[in-house]
């Protein structure tokens, strides 16, 4: 008996395809929900810090972290001076927070509490967890850097909440079913 190959799918963009540009890269990439971080570090004396939403853990043993910044970024290389981030992962309460040290040529701590990690860098209050990480290599990649990062030590933090999460360039929550 001939198998039988159902008709192709017509009339959809998904069916389609097509090449390709910033824009329809963007809006696609925007439907994956993605966790949101704070990096965070100490120049000239000061705490600064940047908002992550391409973090990924990269290894067990050797614990390893990653993550993504744009090469326009201007607080990316004044945290790589110190060779020591602070990973902080943050909690549905803080997307004021994340939409502040995601702009550019404002005061990103004004406002913000933390404390000092053991190596002395920002840990921000009310985040789920943090990372004190030691940057091992990056990686040039399109108009990005990948940086890799050895996790140092870890905690939990007392938040309960749920994660702060991006989709469809907006912050949310993660809703349980």
């Amino acid at each position: 008996m001939p198998e039988t190959v159902p008709p192709p799918r017509t009339g959809t963009a998904a069916a389609a395809g097509r090449a390709p540009d910033a824009e329809s890269f963007l809006a696609v990439l925007s439907r994956l929900a993605s966790g949101v971080v704070a990096v965070t570090g100490l120049a000239d004396g000061g705490p600064v810090g940047l908002t992550v939403s391409s973090f990924v853990s990269v290894s067990l043993d050797p614990p390893l972290v990653s993550f993504c910044v744009a090469r326009t970024s201007r607080t990316w290389p004044l945290l790589r001076t110190g060779g020591r981030v602070c990973v902080n992962i943050l909690s549905q309460e803080q997307a004021v927070d994340a939409a502040r040290f995601a702009l550019r040529d404002a005061d990103r701590f004004g406002g913000v509490r933390w404390r000092p990690s053991p190596a002395g860098l920002p840990v921000l209050d009310g985040g789920l967890a943090w990372l004190e990480c030691t940057v091992q290599v990056e990686h040039g990649a399109g108009d990005h850097d990948i940086v890799v990062c050895r996790v140092d030590r870890l905690d939990e933090g007392a938040a309960e909440s749920g994660p702060l999460v991006r989709f469809r360039g907006a912050y949310g929550r993660l809703e349980r079913v």
